[in-house]
């Protein structure tokens, strides 16, 4: 994983709104937009906000069923992403890893 994609996550991560979904997310096996908009205070339109970030930085997948849109999340991405914080905090320099 390199540097700008481990900034990618740290940014989309550090929004509390965002690491709300995420959490949310991650506690089911998937959930839809319907379902994330029925936490409080989250309107439509911040959810297809966060949602489309946390997709770009590949913390979560959205999937077309019938008329739904689901989310799930892809939790290799947070595996990739610990090991290289991991990596950085023991003072090594990290590597260009997938």
């Amino acid at each position: 994983m390199d540097r700008a994609k481990v900034e990618k996550i740290s940014k989309a991560l550090a929004d509390a709104t965002r690491l709300r979904i995420f959490e949310a997310i991650s506690r089911t096996r998937r959930m839809n937009c319907g379902e994330i908009v029925s936490m409080r205070g989250v309107t439509p339109a911040t959810v297809s906000h966060h949602l489309k970030i946390l997709n770009e930085a590949g913390l979560i997948a959205c999937r077309r069923q019938g008329q739904f849109i689901y989310s799930e999340a892809i939790p290799e991405t947070i595996k990739a992403y610990t090991r290289v914080l991991t990596k950085i905090s023991s003072g090594k320099k990290p590597g260009r890893q997938r």
